[in-house]
């Protein structure tokens, strides 16, 4: 994660926030897990990832985007 900004999670407002975590999941288009789940249950989840600080938020200033990362 060098090349990246941690950004808190709490820093965001609500809105922008879920903004990332839809776009994140939605990046993918298709769901290949055994149990679907709609998508307010992956953002719960996400978020829930978030809170317990097993993912976070960074930034990426060259190609000025962000992603969701898993923290090792």
């Amino acid at each position: 994660m060098d090349d990246y900004i941690e950004i808190p999670p709490e820093q965001l407002s609500q809105e922008v926030l879920q903004a990332v975590i839809e776009e994140f999941i939605t990046r993918e288009g298709t769901d290949y897990g055994l149990q679907d789940y709609s998508l307010e249950q992956k953002v719960m989840q996400i978020q829930r990832q978030l809170d317990d600080g097993r993912v976070v938020i960074a930034y990426d200033p060259v190609s000025e985007s962000c992603t969701l990362l898993t923290k090792d």
